[in-house]
């Protein structure tokens, strides 16, 4: 055989060889292809193929439609939004985020979160985010007389941080305003509350002999008044106590103590109105970091409120056991009952149930308020669980003291470290 006819058949089966190889790459790539697109047999691979490229490029338009669409929108908000990135570089920032920050437009994007910020407490917050799923803080980005910032950071379920900035400074100054005026209005009526209240208890005892409407008159006056100088008084506590501007005088605090000592001082009260006051207490408890005082405050206006909406002849129950982690204090009543409606807004300051229902034993309103700032300063919580006609049950925790304490301090009640411009992970719900 010549050899250019071996040479010829040498390079057929080359050339059959790669044939071949490319037809069993392509049936290969063509199986490849219909799993990952579900076509059949019969099935055109290249519609389906084309579909699904088409596909690919629509949801690319729409996500890129979508983040435009989102800048927008951040643009149209008063509060500034910044997203930082997984190393905390910024990403994004609207326009209200550079006004709030006194940053010139575009200067943070491509920075990382202290270059643009130029404030180690707002990268704290970010850092805590990141951490533990959100954080919050309220800070003064500059110096006295600067804005005051509430800062919101929440880790994005994709990547990075969000960052919520609001220029709290208005807020903070009417806040401010009011209790300046709470507060001078209170001290101006304490003086002549305080002379109408002398003033009728002299002339209940210059008019024993004077005619029974009379008498009765002046024991209204006497009743009117006290009530006027309980609100006065409750109105103050509760606006020091908004403001932070009450002290927290924190010692290893012995809830049983503290139940059988104000149960004892309410107990004269309760008998008046014939009721008796039974207490459910165990042999001990952990001790509790707090005040004793604001603590004892507490459970008195949550007994007083059990014995006013009793009825006579019933039991008043005080009750403290130990929680995980926490003390348990409750006071348990017979009483009208609290309607389901009133429930979720009975700690509000000023809120009252039905006066239909409560008629002639009526309070101020802001005793329920004033335990619940008191309980949450102290890093409890407080709630109440009750049927109609058959009584209430008030329940309040209080965190266990740390294994190892420190000598006493002296704490703002409702000072947080985020309100001082640190960072601290948002509670969980139920928590």
């Amino acid at each position: 055989m010549y050899a250019p006819e071996i040479l010829f058949i040498v390079a057929l089966a080359m050339l059959l060889g790669w044939a071949l190889a490319v037809a069993i790459s392509r049936g290969r790539t063509l199986e490849r292809l219909r799993d990952a697109t579900g076509a059949t047999e019969t099935e055109d691979i290249e519609r389906r193929v084309r579909d699904a490229l088409e596909a690919a490029s629509d949801a690319r338009w729409q996500a890129e439609q979508a983040g435009q669409d989102t800048i927008h929108l951040t643009e149209l908000l008063k509060a500034g939004v910044v997203r930082l990135r997984d190393d905390l570089t910024v990403e994004f920032a609207n326009g209200a985020a550079y006004v709030i920050l006194e940053r010139r437009p575009g200067t943070m994007t491509g920075r990382s979160a202290l270059e643009a910020f130029v404030d180690a407490r707002i990268e704290g917050i970010a850092r805590t985010a990141m951490e533990f799923g959100s954080a919050n803080g309220e800070l003064i980005v500059r110096s006295s007389g600067a804005p005051t910032v509430t800062v919101r950071a929440r880790r994005s379920p994709v990547s990075g941080v969000w960052l919520v900035l609001e220029d709290v400074s208005e807020l903070r100054r009417l806040q401010r305003i009011r209790a300046e005026f709470i507060d001078n209005l209170s001290h101006e009526l304490r003086t002549p509350l305080t002379t109408i209240s002398l003033l009728a208890e002299t002339a209940a005892r210059e008019a024993e002999s004077a005619s029974p409407r009379l008498r009765d008159r002046i024991s209204k006056i006497e009743i009117e008044t006290g009530h006027l100088t309980q609100m006065v008084n409750e109105l103050l506590d509760l606006s020091r106590i908004e403001s932070g501007t009450v002290q927290l005088l924190l010692d290893d605090v012995d809830l049983i103590r503290v139940a059988r000592s104000n149960s004892e001082r309410l107990k004269l009260f309760a008998e008046r109105q014939g009721l008796k006051v039974v207490l459910d207490l165990p042999d001990r408890v952990p001790p509790v970091r707090g005040d004793e005082d604001r603590l004892g405050q507490v459970l008195i206006n949550l007994l007083h409120n059990a014995v006013k909406f009793s009825p006579e002849g019933g039991e008043v129950v005080v009750g403290v056991r130990e929680g995980e982690g926490e003390v348990l204090v409750w006071v348990r009543d017979p009483g009208i009952g609290v309607p389901a409606t009133d429930r979720v807004r009975i700690f509000e300051r000023f809120y009252k149930v039905d006066r239909a229902r409560v008629r002639g034993r009526g309070g101020t309103g802001l005793g329920l308020s004033i335990a619940r700032h008191v309980v949450e300063s102290h890093g409890g919580r407080i709630w109440v669980e009750s049927e109609e006609g058959e009584g209430s049950t008030f329940t309040f925790t209080i965190p266990l003291a740390p294994a190892t304490t420190s000598p006493a301090t002296t704490s703002p009640a409702t000072t947080s470290p985020a309100a001082v411009g640190g960072a601290t992970p948002e509670a969980r719900p139920g928590a």
